[in-house]
């Protein structure tokens, strides 16, 4: 348990982690869907905390807007995989990046694998080659699968798969304690949700973060139901935000999915029977119900 808190306040920008295993690769099925940009990997939608380094981003914006008119690609935006460029009218536009122009990769922590099954250098790399791609049924198809070289990972077999939500929903409840004890400055938690948490924390019956047996995990969950809620309705509201729109595609998964996966060996078939309607998104509804919380407590008005 201690990995998986570890993990997430890493992927908080504060450091956490999450639930150890191996698993599954398995193909993102072809569904149109919104063109977003895919998220940084390894970064979670959890607030980022800037503290020392305001004054820092203050001057470099003040330095952009004094060269901007010299160089329009200083203050144009583009996603993963591509780069800005002006054409012969001075205009930036973006265009796919060459892979070759990636830096290379300082060791295999850089790696990462694609649903094709096929390790990149880094997610520079990985992202250039799918804007190649664009357009085509390979690039649609095409998706970051998990961070680290693409290796075996072990199916995930029925009873493993009903003792994952086990471990998730408990990581959740200990990621939030944690944000909580340590957001001495509010950049991690707003305080609407400091108020939810506080009621978890400070509840004497809470099971402590550690090793826990499945059975235990088990029990607690049935004794104490009310402490979980929130916390997956949390997770819910940290994912979904490229559009915020009550829904979760594969893309907005991705920062709490891709470190998952070479840990806990199910997270992808978790994941994908998650989407019950097997319409390639997962609704707040579906991702609840994933994590045994009741329809009736299902609340969007706690993703706050």
């Amino acid at each position: 348990m201690r990995v998986w808190i570890v993990f997430l306040l890493c992927l908080a920008g504060h450091a956490m982690a999450a639930p150890t295993e191996e698993e599954v690769i398995v193909e993102e099925p072809v569904t149109e869907e919104p063109v977003v940009e895919e998220t940084e990997v390894g970064a979670n939608p959890v607030q980022i905390e800037v503290g020392e380094f305001d004054e820092a981003i203050d001057v470099e914006e003040e330095v952009v807007e004094d060269v901007g008119a010299e160089n329009p690609c200083l203050n144009h935006h583009c996603k993963k995989g591509k780069v800005c460029e002006v054409d012969e009218s001075n205009t930036p536009m973006c265009v796919c990046q060459d892979p070759l122009t990636c830096p290379a990769a300082e060791g295999e922590f850089e790696h990462v694998c694609g649903t094709d099954n096929k390790t990149y250098d880094s997610s520079c790399h990985f992202f250039a080659t799918k804007c190649a791609l664009e357009g085509t049924k390979k690039g649609h198809k095409l998706h970051l699968d998990y961070i680290g070289p693409c290796k075996h990972i072990e199916t995930c077999l029925d009873n493993e798969l009903k003792e994952f939500p086990l471990r998730m929903r408990d990581w959740l409840k200990n990621v939030l304690v944690t944000l909580y004890e340590r957001d001495e400055d509010n950049n991690l938690l707003t305080e609407k949700q400091k108020l939810r948490v506080k009621k978890i924390y400070e509840n004497e019956k809470r099971l402590q973060a550690g090793e826990h047996s499945l059975d235990l995990l088990a029990h607690d969950f049935e004794k104490n139901y009310n402490m979980y809620i929130f916390p997956v309705h949390w997770q819910f509201g940290q994912l979904d935000q490229h559009p915020v729109d009550g829904y979760l595609t594969h893309t907005e998964l991705s920062p709490l999915r891709a470190p998952l996966v070479p840990m806990e060996h199910c997270t992808t078939r978790f994941f994908d029977e998650c989407d019950a309607d097997s319409d390639k998104y997962i609704a707040l509804e579906e991702w609840a119900a994933c994590f045994g919380i009741k329809e009736q407590d299902v609340d969007k008005d706690l993703i706050i």
